[in-house]
């Protein structure tokens, strides 16, 4: 009898990479919900952000039906993953398995989880104050990874998040750095996109910083670019952002 191919590949560093682009590139995704009426399952579509160790964070009001869920019960699934043009099946998307846990107003985790989430989606200004509404941190569980035909994974919550010692202090230094970036040294970040994400145009601007890399974008274009190595602590990130431009106009004066 023919041996049985098997259908999870055995994940690397390079699913593991594609499974933090993903989530980390996500400006939304369908998160899937159990009703408490009757226990069916339910998927809304969320705009989604990621929190500094990169677990998602969604913004959502009382009225939804998947936020009423979630109170109910936190358990619940995060689909990201943009199709392209052709076969959306062809194109790689990841599955998170999550538990929702609600960010309580006047904390420092909701403050963390509403200024990262407005850096990504500066329209969300207009309601993320009203009473109704709430951050919820979706802390995953694990992750099905589909990176295309016959490229499956199975990740686990070590694979998805970044521990780092540097993640609580740069909570604290994060902004202060995206804003002087993106206020004086737009050249730098435009290099990042054009070597780094492989990204065209102009205005491109830094929306997250965390251990592991950097999120840009331009309008509705998010990209993800990762340090060659993570931060170890806080205070690496400003050489670790000098260097990083050096590299990228080191390869724009290389001959192709």
């Amino acid at each position: 009898m023919e041996e049985k191919k098997h259908v999870i590949r055995e994940t690397d560093a390079q699913a593991i990479r594609l499974a933090r682009t993903l989530i980390r590139a996500a400006r939304y995704g369908a998160i899937a919900v159990l009703d408490p009426g009757d226990g069916a399952p339910m998927a809304s579509r969320v705009a989604v952000a990621t929190d500094l160790d990169g677990a998602p964070i969604i913004l959502v009001s009382a009225l939804s039906a998947h936020t009423g869920a979630l109170v109910a019960d936190p358990r619940c699934s995060l689909l990201v993953g943009e199709p392209g043009k052709g076969d959306p099946l062809a194109h790689p998307r990841i599955s998170v398995s999550c538990r929702a846990v609600r960010l309580e107003r006047g904390t420092q985790d909701h403050a963390r989880a509403e200024r990262r989430y407005l850096n990504r989606h500066p329209k969300g200004k207009l309601y993320a104050g009203f009473p109704d509404f709430s951050f919820f941190r979706l802390e995953p569980q694990g992750a099905s990874l589909n990176g295309g035909f016959g490229k499956a994974y199975l990740l686990g919550r070590a694979d998805l998040l970044v521990e780092s010692a540097a993640t609580d202090e740069l909570a604290a230094r994060e902004q202060g750095a995206i804003d002087h970036m993106n206020e004086d040294h737009a050249d730098a970040i435009a290099v990042y996109a054009r070597q780094f994400a492989k990204a065209s145009g102009d205005g491109w601007v830094i929306t997250g910083l965390d251990a592991d890399g950097i999120d840009i974008a331009n309008g509705d274009d998010i990209r993800r670019i990762f340090f060659p190595q993570p931060l170890a602590g806080a205070g690496e990130l400003r050489q670790a952002l000098v260097d990083l431009a050096k590299a990228g106009r080191a390869l724009e004066g290389s001959p192709d």
